[in-house]
């Protein structure tokens, strides 16, 4: 069985070393980066998903609804995948009343390197 506090330090290591690369490549010019681990990717950057990330970066949608209509799927998967997004950080939500609209986070998404 794996060492609970060593698995601990490791992801520790693992965000600082997230955080000082998006801290480097806003350093470089490139502001708005959300960087992901390998296995968060694997998890979130799906076609479906990615197509998501792909439209949200183009425009601004009013609802979950107009989003899903705009990428013809059905509104509940498109929901569920929002959730998925936005637990990992990539998407948040503006609300007015009872709709909600779908934002980026951050402009850029990034995996980190394997070392």
């Amino acid at each position: 069985m794996a060492d609970k506090s060593t698995s601990y330090g490791d992801e520790k290591a693992r965000s600082e070393r997230r955080s000082e690369m998006a801290r480097a490549l806003a350093r470089g010019g490139m502001d708005g980066v959300h960087v992901l681990t390998l296995e968060q990717a694997k998890e979130v950057l799906s076609p479906k998903h990615q197509e998501i990330v792909e439209a949200l970066g183009q425009g601004e949608f009013e609802s979950v609804g107009t989003l899903a209509r705009e990428l013809e799927r059905d509104k509940g998967q498109v929901s569920r995948d929002l959730g998925l997004l936005a637990e990992h950080g990539i998407v948040t939500f503006e609300t007015d009343g009872r709709s909600k609209s779908p934002r980026l986070t951050q402009a850029h998404v990034v995996i980190e390197p394997i070392v």
